[in-house]
């Protein structure tokens, strides 16, 4: 999850919030393309791609494509995708329809985001004609909070709503629980199964509600998988997120505890201009140093893709 809209607040708060979501101008470099891809289902998705320098890398490159949390954006992760470009990858990222800063119509319908992302596989791999060639065997994908829940759905995860009752009748003070209350489930268009089999690895930082997934189908993913838990995250605590997919995965995660780490510390470091709008996504806890975590952060995934890819 991504956004404290759930929590009680004015609506100058809340449209606060909302602003801060947007993209940092101030922080990320250009992306190198953007564009509206067509949704079947009505309406458009916006996504913007980074690549890597033509020159550099020979051949068709691996593609590694973007989920963001609740509330997000296409490039709120520019810096992770700026650092894997320039590891050699072709980057796509989406925003997410009805959970984005703009519009959270559909914030709850965490089953509904894995189709934006085979969507854009589907474009970046037989429609899309840019100046560096996809190679359409090699494909990972990373997502944040909502997007890990989006990620571990797409390799494979199959979420059961009636557990995310069940624990937002145990719990229903956290954070996600108070996100449904705010914004009901809808079981009637719930989609349970969002496998891509063309993802061959992921990395899955402070994801959402792991507890949705049943262990079966965790236990028959068996695709390498980089996970990453904030030591203090102060909105999807322990045990209920990371632990579930952590313990259950058929193959064991490379497994990262970041000590100190909130949960927005996933989030690039802020611009002074974003800091000051809305303090809440930008500090981090004494000691802690974002700007030279994503420095390692950044240099692990790629690594990890590198060789899993």
């Amino acid at each position: 999850m991504f956004l404290l809209r759930a929590l009680t607040a004015p609506l100058a708060a809340l449209a606060a919030l909302a602003l801060a979501a947007a993209p940092d101008a101030a922080q990320a470099r250009p992306a190198d393309q953007t564009f509206r891809l067509a949704d079947p289902a009505g309406g458009d998705i916006e996504t913007t791609v980074w690549l890597p320098e033509a020159a550099a890398f020979a051949g068709p490159r691996p593609l590694i494509v973007i989920s963001h949390g609740n509330g997000g954006h296409a490039a709120g992760h520019h810096d992770t995708a700026e650092a894997l470009a320039a590891a050699g990858f072709v980057v796509a990222a989406v925003t997410h329809p009805g959970d984005n800063w703009r519009d959270d119509s559909r914030q709850t319908q965490l089953s509904g985001r894995p189709r934006h992302i085979r969507l854009l596989i589907d474009h970046m791999t037989t429609l899309w004609s840019g100046p560096v060639a996809v190679d359409p065997t090699r494909i990972g994908a990373f997502g944040f909070s909502a997007g890990g829940f989006t990620v571990t759905a797409l390799i494979g995860g199959v979420s059961d709503p009636a557990l995310i009752q069940d624990h937002c009748e145990a719990e229903p003070d956290v954070f996600a629980c108070r996100l449904i209350r705010r914004s009901p489930l809808d079981l009637s268009t719930w989609t349970p199964v969002g496998h891509d089999p063309r993802i061959k690895a992921a990395v899955i930082a402070a994801p959402g509600l792991g507890l949705a997934f049943t262990t079966g189908s965790l236990a028959r993913v068996t695709v390498p998988v980089q996970l990453w838990q904030a030591d203090a995250d102060e909105v999807l605590p322990a045990p209920f997120n990371v632990e579930p997919i952590r313990d259950r995965l058929g193959r064991p995660p490379e497994y990262h505890r970041v000590a100190s780490a909130g949960h927005f510390d996933f989030l690039p470091p802020c611009s002074e201009a974003l800091a000051a709008a809305i303090p809440l996504l930008c500090q981090s806890r004494p000691g802690f140093d974002r700007a030279a975590f994503h420095r390692a952060f950044n240099r692990e995934v790629a690594r990890f893709f590198r060789d899993s890819l």
